[in-house]
């Protein structure tokens, strides 16, 4: 295509959009509320899944050794641990210290250590943690095995539930965005359309008049993508706005609340956004236009 040529239906495509300026003012404000909308869900399910992560990434292994083992035993067992599949860390706490923390928690109830006669039952143990939370159960079954291990702990019905909820939060987040944006398709697509319906006999002389289908489509193509942009735009810095100030009015009343920073978050979905308008955009144009191109 000569530049000339594209120039002339970029002018077109303008032309048409200010002449029109009360229907493109119309779609884009319909492009931005639903984009807006949809981002909103993006900015939710992406915090939901964060805080699952976040709750996964706590999950770990307390593996409690039995008191007749060696230090060259300990050692042993530390380094089977780390050589795991999907383990993270490996920390290993003696007995005494374990007495220590033990006393630390109970300062305030001195009688039940008392009743200890300074004998001190507790085991040294291990605690491990995971890159792959998963794994957490299928290592618990391997380390039980351990001749040197007396017992493992990793809360498994807690576990087990945390996963059962991650994993709802996950795929539901999934099918809401996958319905979300084709309610968004939908609705600014029917918008467009009346666009497009609004000059369905601008479209019909053109016809008669020997216009080719190209001819006719591009200025049509290229303002749907200027309203996609535009709306697309909009909605951006909205959504920006208000998950800035949602983020540090959270923080400031829910610090332990783990949220997605803004940056680079809201880039990614900012640039996300207005590939889909600008795409939304210029479908709607296309299918809208194509009942009117027979004449």
């Amino acid at each position: 295509m000569k530049l000339r040529t594209m120039r002339y239906y970029m002018a077109e495509a303008l032309q048409s959009f200010w002449r029109n300026r009360f229907m493109s003012i119309a779609s884009i404000a319909t492009v931005a509320l639903s984009l807006f909308i949809l981002g909103l869900f993006l900015t939710l399910v992406a915090n939901l899944d964060y805080f699952a992560e976040n709750l996964e990434s706590q999950v770990e292994i307390t593996v409690y050794l039995k008191d007749d083992v060696s230090q060259k035993d300990i050692d042993s067992v530390g380094r089977r641990l780390s050589a795991l599949p999907d383990v993270k860390s490996v920390a290993f706490t003696d007995k005494d210290q374990a007495m220590d923390i033990l006393k630390e928690r109970m300062k305030d109830q001195p009688g039940i250590l008392d009743a200890l006669d300074g004998k001190n039952p507790l085991p040294s143990s291990y605690e491990v943690t995971f890159t792959e939370p998963e794994a957490v159960r299928r290592t618990a079954d391997i380390v039980s095995d351990y001749p040197e291990v007396e017992g493992t702990h990793y809360g498994q019905e807690i576990v087990e539930q945390l996963f059962q909820i991650t994993r709802i939060i996950r795929w539901g987040g999934i099918a809401l965005i996958i319905f979300l944006t084709l309610a968004m398709l939908f609705i600014i697509s029917n918008t467009i359309r009346l666009t497009v319906f609004a000059r369905r006999k601008e479209i019909a002389i053109m016809k008669y008049v020997g216009a080719t289908n190209w001819f006719i489509r591009w200025p049509f193509l290229l303002e749907g993508l200027l309203l996609g942009f535009i709306g697309g735009v909009l909605a951006d810095l909205a959504l920006w706005q208000f998950y800035g100030f949602a983020v540090t009015a959270i923080h400031q009343s829910l610090a332990f609340l783990p949220m997605v920073s803004v940056y680079p978050f809201m880039y990614r979905t900012a640039a996300i956004l207005l590939v889909i308008s600008m795409i939304i955009g210029a479908l709607g144009s296309t299918i809208s236009l194509k009942r009117y191109m027979k004449v």
